[in-house]
This record gives structure tokens, sequence and C-alpha cells, in this order.
């Protein structure tokens, strides 16, 4: 099957809070354990559902931001991911119409459905609603013709009574109900000030979960109603996207970038190694939890968002290898932080030492900066250069003193600048889908394979 007709359909809901996370990753694990080949896709720039999508099904999640990446990649990076896959599902954003602010429908969860030609399984829960549940689904079916809700799965209903009457009321109206899931609060994964807790920092206990979401799922819902649902999307005549082909020619040397993984460092989308490799690059990662030192010749770090505040004694204690980054950024190498990696880079993080690569102090702090950002550089630097425009986005509950440098990373207020560059560091609070500007990758890659050929 090529994976332009593989079966799809997208789980939405009518707001945040309805369970399309829980649905959606149970459904995976479901499918999966049924022996499908099944590939997990999320909406929007969140790196969190990814890693649960990508423990349920084994096989990486990945994302489809139509703001960050631009509507003509998503089907291209769709394809890219479904590859050899039977079933793809693909978890929305918010509620179903909701999108960048300002935009009308674009990032939303619907634009998706459209672009890829798929129908919308939606998420309900009907808690103190009866036949209202039904004049809901109905506006959601109604408010854009062109987006095709399938199905409906009701999610934490308190009674037999209470599903049957919201199931004959959704009859009324044709839309079939393909499961009903009664409440269960064993199976809620924790949650804290940026959303749920990461799968890399839970292992054991994610695993427990995943499983608990799938058998919940095999029980509750018509798997094959399911199937046959996600077997009426329309074909997509796109070409997969290749890293390849995005970026031209690979940079000669091979230089070696390490990628900074580990539980305090998990916000990376799969992209970025992708390019990094057909920009040339031989891509490592370094765990900076447990790693005293860089890999061998590293010649460039790469080091994304997390949640370095949860981790700042462990990650401060580990004095090897915060002085082998600072030892790497001081010799010009390419250093590229976004939001938990400028913390990293910091001199300290809430009064616990960092790497001192930049002189700043950074601390949480009870203000949520969150949204997207249309970015403009500011000077050249290891990453991009002067006037280069990119679409990023911002989610963060700390703040750094002062919070830019002499040359700033980006701008994009009129009034201030953000952000470090300084030698080959670009450290910044914004997150960059690299698939929407892959010229990041090689660029990077260049000036890690001048250091390669200077050494």
């Amino acid at each position: 099957m090529s994976s332009g007709s593989v079966p799809r359909f997208v789980v939405a809901a009518p707001s945040s809070g309805h369970g399309k996370t829980t649905v959606a990753t149970g459904l995976l694990a479901a499918f999966a354990g049924r022996g499908l080949a099944v590939s997990p896709h999320k909406v929007g720039p969140d790196y969190i559902d990814p890693g649960y999508h990508g423990l349920a099904a084994g096989r990486v999640g990945r994302n489809l931001d139509a703001y960050l990446c631009g509507p003509e990649r998503i089907v291209p990076l769709f394809l890219h991911g479904a590859a050899g896959a039977d079933l793809a599902i693909v978890e929305g954003v918010m509620g179903l119409y909701d999108g960048a602010t300002g935009h009308g429908e674009l990032a939303s969860t619907a634009h998706v459905a459209k672009l890829l030609r798929a129908p919308v399984i939606l998420v309900v829960d009907p808690k103190a609603q009866g036949r209202s549940a039904a004049a809901l689904v109905h506006g959601f079916a109604t408010f854009d013709p062109d987006v095709r809700i399938g199905g409906v799965i009701l999610n934490r209903v308190g009674s037999e009574r209470h599903e049957e009457i919201v199931r004959e009321a959704l009859d009324e109206i044709g839309v079939p109900v393909l499961g009903c899931l009664p409440p269960s609060d064993a199976i809620s994964a924790p949650s804290r000030h940026l959303g749920l807790v990461p799968v890399a920092e839970r292992s054991a206990a994610s695993v427990a979960t995943v499983r608990a979401l799938g058998e919940l799922v095999s029980a509750c819902v018509d798997l094959e109603g399911v199937l046959e649902v996600a077997r009426t999307a329309g074909g997509l005549s796109d070409a997969a996207w290749d890293p390849r082909v995005a970026i031209g020619d690979p940079v000669a040397g091979r230089p070696r970038i390490a990628v900074a993984a580990g539980a305090a460092f998990t916000f990376s989308y799969a992209e970025t190694s992708e390019l990094l490799t057909a920009a040339g690059a031989e891509v490592v990662h370094v765990d900076p939890l447990r790693d005293e030192a860089l890999p061998e010749g590293t010649a460039g770090l790469v080091v994304g968002g997390g949640f370095p505040e949860m981790y700042a004694s462990e990650l401060s204690a580990n004095e090897p290898l915060r002085a082998a980054v600072s030892q790497l950024a001081a010799s010009g190498a390419p250093v590229a932080a976004e939001c938990a990696g400028l913390l990293y880079l910091a001199k300290s993080l809430d009064g616990q030492a960092m790497c001192g690569v930049i002189d700043v102090d950074a601390r949480m702090t009870g203000n949520l900066s969150l949204g997207y950002r249309d970015a403009v550089a500011v000077s050249d630097n290891a990453l991009a250069v002067e006037g280069q425009r990119v679409r990023g986005h911002e989610f963060h509950r700390t703040a750094c003193s002062p919070p830019a440098g002499p040359q700033p990373a980006w701008q994009w207020r009129a009034e201030a600048a953000e952000g470090f560059v300084q030698g080959g560091v670009h450290a910044s609070y914004l997150h960059v889908h690299w698939a929407g500007a892959p010229q990041l990758a090689r660029r990077f890659t260049q000036f890690a394979a001048r250091l390669r050929e200077a050494a």
C-alpha cells in the first residue's frame, strides 16, 4: 500500500479537555496490538503527545503544523511519516476549528484534515449533557461542509442510561457512535506546568499507561467501524517529503553533531536529525543528565526544549559535561539552543550553576509565554542569515535576565529583540520546526564542517 492511499483519520474534539490524547493514544495502542503498522501524527507544535503516540505505535510520532511548516508541506510530511504504514492516526489540537490566532483556519485541526482529505472522528465528553450533545456534534458537522465527521467516540460517560440518551440523539442526526469510554482515573497521565509529563520521564509508568489505554479502547470502541471510517479517506498524489531533496547537496567532511537527549531534553522534532543527516552530518546523542563528556570529535551541538527546571540540580551536578559544553562553545563551534537549551547554556537556572556559555541568569516564573511567532534573524550567525524569516513557537514559564544579549538572535516584537548570538552560539526561546526552514540545518552543518577542517 502506498502512503498516498493509507487509511487514515483525524481525532478531534469540540475543545481541549474532551480526551483527544486519551483516545488517540488508546487507538494507536489498540491497532498496534492487532499487528497493524500504525503511523502516529499530531497537529500543532506540541512535543509531548507525540511521545505517547510513539510509545503506543512503536514508531516515531510526527507533527503536522501548517503554521510552522506551511500548508504546502503538510501532505508531503504526512506521506514521509506514514511510509509503510497500514493505518495513520492524526491527533488534533485544541477545538476542531481553532487555529493560529488571527489567521482564520490556518493550522487548525480542520485545516489539516482537509489538506489530508481525511475523515474526522470527534471525541465528545457529554458531561452534564443529554440530547444537547447531538446538537453540539451537529454544529461541528455542518460548520464547514468540507470537513467530514465520520463518527463520534464518547468519553467519560457517566452511566448506561446516559449513553443511551446520547446515542439515540446522535442516531437522529445520522452520526454513528464508534465507542463509549467510561471515566477512568487509573489511566490518566500526570501533568505539570506545561502539560503532560513527557514519556521519557516516566519510563515504566508510561508503558503501563499506554497499555491500559489500549486495553480500554479495545474493549469500548468498535475498531472495525473505525477502520471503515479510515478507509474512506481520499487519495493523495503529492510526493513524500525527502530531507535530501529539501537540503540539496550535502556538506563535505561529515562533521559530528551532537543532539541533546534524555529526560531533561525531550522536545525535538524527528525531522531535525533527519535534515542534519541529509546535510552531511553524523548525528549522535548526548544526555546531559548522565553523560560526562561530549561524544569524541563533536563539532556542533543542538540542545532543544524540555524541562531542565525539573532537573536543575542534576544538570548542575554534572560539572564535567557543563565544562565540555562551555569549551565547545568557546572554540567557535556552532551551538543551537532552543528554550530549555537556552536555560542550560545560561550562568544559572533557579540559582543552580549551568554551563555559563552566555551571561544570563534564568528563573521559573508564574507567567506563561505561549504562541506562534513570526521571527526575523537580527544578524548573520551559525543558524541563519540576517533578515531571514522563520515561523516558530514560544512555550515556557521561565524568564532570562537580561532577555537578550548585545547581539540578539531574533526579533518578533517591534519593541524588543530576543535571544543571544555570540561566536557560534545561537540561543533563544523560539522553537523552530526545521522542515519549514531546512536551510537552518544546512548552514549549521556547514559551520560544523569548517570547525572540523580547522581542527
